[in-house]
């Protein structure tokens, strides 16, 4: 049988999917990993870190050190849900805790950010990520700085290129969503063995990774928007 349907050609970062049997004692102990955490740590206490340092932290070590790492090995809906806090929680959380960067380059920041989205979940591409370390880490870094890029440059950008860059974000979210929820076969190899030892088919489990980025996902963006965008309604002088 072809490597690429058994999922055997596939060795992720965090090793191999996790099952109900060990995911608890899945914990990723990468010596690099964890020595650059504990570094972040002494550097945010010594600077006197803001919370929302401190938040974005601890959502890394949830990340990357969990067994919601190995899980994401298993299931695409994980992975999903891997990505969509790296990219809309743990980023503005990091983009919050830095200095304001300088007005500008929002429209390059947005088309950034979504384009290396929808690159890294083409079938090969995200199948590349997951066959070797590197490749891992490559997917990661571009998804976070990316995306930090564009939450840096809502948080400088005047309201509405703001508001405007936010929805964009949640449409183009939203489709991607869409387009994997209404695929007619599974896409991502690295899945297609990793699955059923969860319930779960590589098709219905693709389509749960959908409708995460459909409707969850997409609605952080929204959310955000329709914040920025009541503010802008209150009268002077009210809190929003």
């Amino acid at each position: 049988m072809d490597a690429w349907a058994t999922g055997a050609a596939f060795v992720p970062y965090c090793g191999p999917g996790a099952t109900p049997a060990d995911l608890l004692g899945r914990w990723n102990g990468d010596p690099l990993l964890l020595t650059a955490l504990a570094v972040a740590a002494i550097l945010l206490w010594r600077a006197k870190a803001r919370w929302a340092a401190w938040a974005a932290l601890g959502l890394a070590a949830l990340l990357f050190v969990s067994p919601l790492c190995a899980l994401s090995s298993a299931l695409f809906s994980v992975r999903t849900v891997h990505h969509v806090l790296l990219a809309a929680v743990l980023a503005p959380l990091a983009a919050w805790s830095l200095p304001p960067a300088r007005r500008g380059g929002l429209a390059l920041a947005t088309l950034a950010a979504a384009g290396v989205f929808w690159s890294w979940h083409a079938p090969a591409a995200y199948a590349f990520a997951l066959s070797h370390d590197g490749a891992y880490w490559l997917m990661q870094g571009s998804l976070f700085v990316t995306a930090l890029a564009f939450w840096m440059a809502v948080r400088a950008a005047r309201p509405l290129p703001a508001i405007a860059a936010l929805l964009v974000s949640t449409v183009q979210m939203g489709l991607l969503g869409a387009v994997l929820t209404l695929a007619g076969r599974a896409l991502y190899a690295p899945h297609f063995a990793t699955t059923l030892a969860w319930g779960q088919t590589p098709l219905a489990d693709q389509q749960a990774a959908g409708l995460i980025m459909w409707a969850p996902a997409a609605a952080i963006y929204l959310a955000v928007a329709l914040r920025r965008m009541s503010r802008q309604l209150q009268p002077d002088g009210m809190p929003a």
